[in-house]
């Protein structure tokens, strides 16, 4: 088991919702309640502006593009991502909300395509048409046969984490919570008696500790810990130094993974006692194209993440992220120049790694000093 390795895919915001609905077969209702767009087709009109015609209806496969053939290529082990939208065909706006995203249930295929293991929905949108929409979200998952992690029905449910079997007796176990720091309401919280998210109101030593708590209940010799966390704010490269501290804290307590998404660019990389960090993973799939006002932080750039871990041990021996450009709601091969602006970029806000350009044009981690990652 030591010398076995697994390898996952991670990345960032998969939001099928508002616009992409849309383009899908499936089209849900249009309506939107935000200050400015009340129809979720406005988001089709930007992005075609922005980058061209979209071919509506379009198949389940088009948001993922140029990712689907990139995962057939590495056949990562496990595939886990952050879904960001509600699957639900309810009315019943979430009051308070100035977004809210769904996607019809008819298009779970779209999800369903690219064969994520996890879905995790500890976020600030999967609760934007309340429990029933929640619950209608997990059906939904349940009915494609789709694991989800970071809500559930009560607590116990949001809180346990996804199990995946790998070989030889390996597990991949996420935990998934998510932080009042990105916008998730204190309501949404799992209860005993009441469905809800795995919510974590900060990142204190004694929230890392209770989730640490339930990691030593389930963790077997061999297993990988990934924590999937959504935290922090949309914009900004700036880690506050009490996410740094609670994620030090988890990968100190026995997780191998922290997979930290929310913001709609990169944020910063660490690899701290050979384990993989990631503060914040950007956007992968949204309708946000032709929405102005952040050009500098270049969030149309979507990072697929693949990272290799030493089962036996849990260390990190390689990480290499693929860019990839957003263009008529479909990811596509990131030109050279903007490869080359990513690397500059995550090397710039990391601090003790090295990021080089692969010749295939992915980008590879190390640390400072050029050592391997394990």
């Amino acid at each position: 088991m030591g010398t076995s390795v697994v390898t996952l895919f991670l990345c960032g915001d998969v939001m099928l919702g508002r616009g992409i609905d849309q383009i899908l077969p499936h089209p849900g209702d249009p309506e939107l309640r935000e200050d400015y767009v009340r129809d979720a087709r406005s988001y089709v009109e930007l992005a075609e502006r922005a980058g061209g015609p979209i071919p509506a209806p379009v198949g389940p496969s088009w948001p993922w593009g140029e990712a689907l053939g990139l995962l057939e290529r590495a056949a990562p082990d496990v595939r886990i991502l952050n879904l960001e939208t509600a699957i639900t065909s309810d009315g019943a706006f979430a009051a308070g909300k100035a977004v809210h995203y769904r996607m019809h249930p008819a298009n779970v295929p779209a999800l369903a395509v690219a064969r994520p293991d996890v879905c995790v929905l500890a976020n600030n949108h999967v609760l934007d048409f309340g429990r029933s929409g929640l619950a209608e979200t997990l059906g939904a998952l349940s009915g494609a046969g789709l694991r989800a992690a970071g809500a559930g029905r009560d607590a116990t449910s949001a809180h346990a984490p996804a199990v995946i079997a790998v070989r030889h007796g390996v597990r991949v176990l996420v935990f998934a919570i998510g932080m009042s720091s990105s916008g998730i309401p204190p309501s949404w919280a799992a209860t005993a008696e009441r469905s809800g998210l795995a919510y974590v109101p900060e990142p204190t030593a004694a929230a890392a500790e209770a989730l640490l708590r339930r990691l030593r209940r389930a963790k077997r010799p061999g297993d990988i810990a990934v924590v999937s966390v959504h935290w922090g704010s949309n914009w900004g490269y700036r880690v506050p130094e009490q996410q740094v501290r609670f994620a030090h804290a988890l990968v100190d307590g026995g997780v191998d993974i922290v997979h930290g998404h929310s913001s709609h660019h990169p944020r910063p990389v660490e690899l701290y006692h050979d384990r993989l960090i990631l503060h914040g993973c950007g956007d992968f799939i949204d309708d946000y194209e032709g929405i102005s006002g952040y050009e500098r932080y270049r969030d149309d750039l979507r990072l697929a993440h693949l990272v290799s871990v030493a089962a036996g041990t849990g260390r990190v021996t390689a990480v290499r992220i693929v860019p990839l450009l957003a263009r008529r709601m479909r990811l596509e091969p990131a030109p050279d120049k903007d490869r080359a602006w990513l690397r500059a970029t995550l090397a710039r806000i990391s601090d003790g790694v090295d990021v080089t350009v692969e010749p295939t044009g992915g980008l590879t981690l190390t640390r400072a000093g050029g050592a391997s990652a394990s």
